[in-house]
């Protein structure tokens, strides 16, 4: 008996590691008022999108299995797309995430490392600014802490994530800098750091063929830029005198294709910013936000953001007037 003991260890021990190995990363779910069969997850992993369905049994219970080697914002949806929960999550990390997936906001929780439960913490806190459609007193609030707590991760995830005031560069180069370097890993900053608040210049693009965005209430899709003209309009949440836009859109010539594209991490009041928009556009979602391939290469430095591309894909015009971008479209 003792032999055969000491023959079973190592597998024991085997597959006790193996359950949450340094390797990869576990979330744990148990979600009531979910309204379907599975769970969509996407983060931006060590070789790119990764965008997964993991199924969910009738209790609402499943399991994830993800890899990547440093922190990453992890998204995880429902059927349609609506955001259940966002959190932070690396290899050797097992995440246990339950609650009611039907309330909006504050009705799931994460527990498994002290960021993620922090960010619970900082949520419930603040949960009527995070209800509030009016978005500066929750941007004011993690300005706040971003300020008080300089050695904390979470300054930049809140920043990453939830901050909505992307407009002011010298103010969100402020507070990012003032995150000292061990708290702001590249892998949670990118967004930040080569987004639109680096004022960095629009480089020449000659041709931009295909994109491949989220479809909303769909998954990923490619986008052909080639025979047509096509408008994109890229923006951030919330979208000021989106009516406004919208009727300047609206009146453009049939034939030229509109895109509109999310830009932002925050999928979470997208639906409802987008329920008045002609039935004829088409709304994608950009998950690396102005990092995604092809989106990139427009050098946004700002929000909202406007690209023209011609019938063969070459971009014509990319900034932030729409104005000019529509006096740019090629005759038909």
């Amino acid at each position: 008996m003792e032999k055969i003991f000491r023959m079973l260890l190592p597998l024991a021990l085997a597959v006790l590691m193996g359950a949450c190995s340094s390797d990869n990363f576990k979330i744990d779910g148990k979600l009531t008022g979910l309204d379907g069969v599975a769970v969509r997850i996407v983060f931006r992993g060590d070789s790119g999108i990764v965008d997964e369905w993991q199924n969910v049994d009738k209790e609402g219970r499943f399991t994830y299995q993800g890899v990547a080697a440093n922190p990453v914002l992890v998204t995880i949806m429902n059927h349609r797309g609506d955001l259940v929960k966002a959190l932070v999550a690396a290899n050797g990390d097992h995440l246990k995430v339950q609650g009611d997936a039907s309330k909006a906001i504050g009705g799931v929780k994460v527990k498994g490392n002290r960021l993620n439960e922090d960010w619970q913490l900082f949520i419930d806190e603040h949960l009527a600014f995070y209800n509030d459609p009016n978005p500066s007193r929750l941007d004011a609030a993690i300005e706040k802490y971003v300020r008080e707590h300089p050695d904390d991760m979470l300054s930049t995830v809140l920043l990453a994530n939830d901050y909505s005031d992307y407009s002011d560069h010298a103010k969100m180069d402020m507070l990012l800098k003032s995150i000292e370097a061990k708290a702001r890993p590249q892998s949670l900053a990118a967004s930040l750091t080569d987004g639109p608040t680096t004022g960095r210049k629009p480089r020449q693009v000659p041709r931009l063929m295909s994109l491949m965005l989220i479809k909303h209430g769909g998954d990923f899709e490619e986008i052909t830029l080639t025979g047509h003209r096509t408008l994109l309009s890229l923006w951030a949440m919330p979208q000021q005198q989106r009516s406004s836009l919208a009727g300047k859109l609206q009146a453009l010539d049939p034939s030229v294709s509109v895109i509109d594209i999310l830009a932002e991490s925050d999928t979470m009041r997208w639906h409802q910013a987008i329920a008045s928009d002609p039935k004829s556009w088409r709304h994608y979602w950009s998950p690396g936000g102005p990092l995604e391939p092809g989106i990139q290469l427009l050098g946004i430095t700002s929000m909202p953001w406007f690209a023209v591309t011609d019938s063969t894909g070459l971009v014509i015009y990319s900034g932030p007037s729409i104005d000019k971008a529509i006096k740019s479209l090629p005759s038909n």
